[in-house]
């Protein structure tokens, strides 16, 4: 089938928009507000708290946490203003209160910007009757409870709201909780109107991606609801001056994310706290992604809630004091900027209102070297939504939190884990842009990446020949961009093997339980272990507990491990015909392949000697010579390189005893000494600690500083110049 306009548009128009919003940022040589702010502040609010809302005490607030900017409610449900809209329901308690007014001249008093926070997605009883002919409809013509994307609800309705809010209040820009929302297979006659007219022919049924049409109306739907931002963010503008931006919240793992970056002028991330699920370290992993998509000179800011958000949802109470910093710090290292947030203007526990100031003064004191710093890694680990989408089959379009798909993010966040705990500096990256990083990065990492286009195969082969190393996982490249089975790896040539049988199903790995290991040589007498299994010596087995496909390997390439079983009497029995890793080179690069989910089993049951061999693959991967940051001594850390105006500036990342994710953390555990070695280009020997004070003297050798950290609390930034 041939590309609609639409998807074709959708496909090529990143680039060219891309220039337009680097463009955006400057207005006749004067830089646009948003990327002067560092520090945010949000206040959600309540009915009740329009009536109650003490004004005087936040702006109290504001001053003692330093921040530039607010986000008020203004229309969330309801508005905080007796608006001139009669569809618009005000607080009951005061509906004649014109709050957003209140806050907007005491902003402006106290030299704030204000961003209003919107939720046009919520639909009060009287819009619903005002528009039943736009609401989303069922294959049976039945009515949903949202308004169908495709119907004038957003031009006719919504664009007036916010003009109301730009006209009364002069804002500065817009959040939108729902702003940026596909929204449900629709069948209304605006769907099937527009749908026969871009692409043609039949409706997809249902929700199956194993349905080509329903994945052609993924694609679809997906230019659709972006064709929205555009289109809405170009009105604000209009109305507002070309500062006023419409910013559509990001969130975690979700797969519009790109779209919205490579549109956006400033990225504001919905993402308050850790989960049951989740780690500190990863915190700082979003935020280098989110900022690899948008350009390391551009803001992105992600909220921090400061009442109990995680492990647990109890709102009303206050988050324990050091879980908020330690997020909040782990956000510095991924190179975000702050935003606190309260869910009401009132709380019964007045320990919420004490926990952000100290961080914020702090980040006011070095937001210099906070900001527009460039990151030094070895390793980019790659993701993709599509492979997410179209391969997983399982992830949804808006990350939840618990909800994990065990097919795509799983091996992705099973090896992040593993490279943290080897200490390997990273940063994870979409795929569509391997050629912006590339040249940057000595290796690159794709964690079951099974569904992979020609067009993205052939730029992972040439990076490959060029001299790029690259360490594969599980069915990478087995399915294609349709998340459909090829008869072969897409990247076989490069991978040095070729399948024995058909492609098994996108859940093998993901499904399988086995008493399983990875064979390896014999360790001592015969010939030199590889360096891949340095450390293992002492060992010819290592835990795996899945399973293994059968694949013919190439006569250039090495095979390091294959796949063993438990035989009853205790001892393994290996299975040539099924490796577990492949080791050889490319062209000028070098290329470690374990087809099976290693880093899907570390995730789940770690051990030790799973991280020790993927470590070692990746430095095999980079070759000789030191990493960009090198760590060692005790303890759970990270350590992050940025590079900044000469200077490099290495964060560094306490999680010992607390970052398991598996509960609130409320007190750390110092470590220490830490002996750090870094690639710092000059002369100087200086090592200055922006949380401690101290400053440090280090010893130079060519471009590696090396100094000791005697002590480690929960985060330190260390300025080598």
């Amino acid at each position: 089938m041939t590309l609609s306009r639409r998807e074709f548009i959708a496909t090529t128009g990143a680039v060219a928009l891309s220039a337009t919003t680097a463009r955006a940022h400057t207005q006749a040589g004067k830089e646009l507000w948003f990327n002067k702010v560092t520090r945010w502040g949000q206040t959600n609010t309540s009915a009740m708290d329009v009536r109650n809302y003490d004004v005087d005490f936040w702006r109290r607030q504001w001053q003692r946490t330093g921040i530039q900017a607010i986000l008020p409610n203004g229309v969330a449900g309801f508005a905080t203003f007796p608006s001139r809209n009669p569809l618009l329901e005000t607080s009951e308690f005061a509906p004649d209160r014109d709050l957003l007014g209140e806050l907007t001249k005491a902003a402006r008093a106290d030299g704030l910007y204000v961003v209003s926070r919107m939720d046009s997605g919520v639909l009060n009883p009287k819009i619903r009757a005002a528009y039943p002919q736009w609401l989303t409809r069922d294959a049976k013509g039945r009515p949903g409870q949202t308004m169908c994307i495709n119907s004038p609800f957003r031009e006719t309705h919504v664009y007036a709201v916010y003009q109301e809010v730009i006209e009364r209040y002069g804002v500065d820009a817009f959040t939108d909780n729902a702003g940026v929302s596909g929204g449900p297979l629709c069948y209304c006659d605006f769907c099937k109107t527009r749908w026969a007219r871009e692409v043609g022919g039949a409706m997809p049924t249902g929700l199956s991606l194993d349905d080509p049409i329903y994945r052609r109306w993924r694609r679809w739907n997906t230019a659709v609801t972006m064709e929205n931002w555009e289109a809405t963010n170009a009105f604000t503008k209009k109305l507002g001056g070309p500062g006023c931006a419409y910013l559509g919240l990001v969130r975690k793992f979700s797969t519009l994310n790109r779209e919205i970056a490579t549109r956006a002028d400033l990225l504001m991330m919905d993402c308050q706290s850790r989960n049951d699920a989740a780690s500190f370290h990863e915190h700082a992993d979003e935020g280098r992604y989110m900022r690899s998509i948008l350009g390391w000179d551009k803001p992105v800011a992600v909220a921090s809630s400061m009442t109990h958000h995680s492990h647990g949802y109890f709102r009303l109470t206050a988050d324990p004091a050091f879980e908020t910093r330690m997020y909040m710090q782990a956000g510095f290292a991924g190179g975000f900027n702050l935003w606190w947030h309260h869910p009401t203007a009132y709380s019964e526990d007045r320990r919420s209102f004490e926990i952000a100031a100290p961080t914020f003064a702090w980040q006011r004191r070095h937001e210099a070297l906070l900001t527009r710093a460039v990151p030094v890694a070895t390793a980019g680990v790659v993701r993709s939504d599509d492979n997410a989408v179209f391969f997983g089959h399982d992830a949804p379009v808006l990350y939840q939190p618990g909800y994990i798909s065990r097919v795509t993010q799983v091996p992705y966040r099973g090896m992040v884990k593993a490279l943290f705990e080897s200490r390997i500096p990273y940063y994870p990256l979409h795929i569509a842009d391997l050629a912006r990083h590339a040249k940057d990065l000595p290796v690159l990492v794709f964690p079951n990446i099974g569904g992979m286009t020609d067009t993205e195969c052939a730029a992972v082969r040439e990076y490959v020949r060029a001299g790029g190393s690259i360490l594969v996982t599980g069915m990478t490249s087995l399915y294609d961009g349709d998340g459909e089975p090829r008869p072969d790896f897409g990247l076989a040539d490069v991978l040095g093997v070729n399948i024995a049988a058909a492609a098994p199903k996108r859940t093998f790995f993901a499904e399988a339980m086995e008493d399983s290991y990875f064979a390896l040589p014999p360790g001592n007498g015969g010939t030199m272990r590889h360096p891949a299994l340095a450390g293992l010596d002492e060992t010819q087995v290592i835990p795996y507990g899945g399973s293994a496909i059968a694949l013919r390997v190439a006569p250039d390439r090495q095979v390091l491990a294959t796949f063993a079983m438990a035989k009853s009497d205790g001892t393994p029995t290996g299975d040539s015909e099924r490796p577990c890793l492949i080791v050889g080179t490319f062209g000028r690069g070098r290329v470690a392949f374990m087809p099976n989910d290693l880093d899907h089993r570390y995730l789940d049951d770690p051990h030790p000697d799973q991280a020790l061999l993927i470590g070692n693959l990746l430095r095999w991967c980079a070759g000789e010579g030191p990493l960009p940051v090198e760590l060692d001594g005790p303890g759970y850390v990270g350590a992050y390189l940025y590079r900044k105006n000469g200077a490099s500036l290495v964060h560094l990342l306490n999680g010992s005893g607390i970052d398991n994710g598996e509960q609130i953390a409320e007190r750390g555990y110092p470590v220490g000494p830490l002996k750090v070695r870094v690639k710092a280009p000059g002369r100087g020997t200086s090592v200055k600690l922006a949380t401690s004070g101290a400053v440090l003297r280090g010893t130079r050798s060519g471009d590696i500083v090396e100094f000791t950290l005697p002590r480690l609390g929960e985060y330190e930034l260390a300025v080598v110049e």
